[in-house]
């Protein structure tokens, strides 16, 4: 399933090294020079993500295909945007706060953008899914909105374990099958 799918892919999702910048967190922050990671780069992390038709995902039967595998049966549509989220701003700056989750995370970007911690850009179209234990941060872009659909496995699981909580057995599991795998690994896991 993850080698599915992948035909434009680099048009809806894009990745990179963040600067250390204290600036607004919606802002890019590229380095000077721009450094870009392939997206293999980002599947030896563990991090799937496919292209999918957000403009008919109703009756997209790529999506349905990926939900049927990866036994998604739990989906709900959120909008993130000051005019619909009470408190904006200060539940934009919670969602950057490192963290972790004991299941996958699942978005499929249905409109607008957001950016995810290396940073990927996930646009339109784009679906990602970060593994169970890897610490991770979202925010949107200077947009500020996306429609999201956010898949679970079973009942959704809501609970982020901000950092430090490397004795979680979800952690553990990822830094063993990830970090700990041996080999040369271009992108830092976090």
């Amino acid at each position: 399933m993850e080698g599915q799918f992948q035909v434009g892919k680099e048009e809806v999702i894009q990745a990179w090294y963040m600067d250390d910048s204290e600036e607004d967190q919606r802002l890019p922050h590229h380095r000077e020079p721009k450094e870009f990671i392939p997206l293999d780069k980002l599947s030896e992390l563990g991090i799937l993500s496919w292209r999918l038709n957000a403009d008919d995902w109703e009756n997209d039967e790529n999506l349905k295909k990926i939900r049927e595998a990866r036994g998604y049966s739990y989906m709900d549509i959120c909008d993130v945007c000051p005019e619909k989220l009470p408190n904006y701003e200060a539940k934009i700056k919670n969602f950057f706060e490192e963290h972790l989750h004991t299941d996958e995370e699942i978005r499929y970007c249905l409109e607008g953008s957001d950016d995810q911690w290396i940073r990927v850009a996930v646009k339109k179209g784009g679906m990602i899914v970060l593994p169970a234990g890897m610490y991770h941060r979202f925010t949107l872009d200077s947009d500020n909105y996306i429609k999201a659909m956010r898949l679970f496995v079973g009942e959704p699981v809501w609970t982020p374990y901000n950092r430090p909580h490397d004795h979680l057995p979800a952690r553990k599991e990822y830094v063993e099958k990830i970090i700990n795998r041996g080999g040369n690994q271009a992108v830092e896991a976090r």
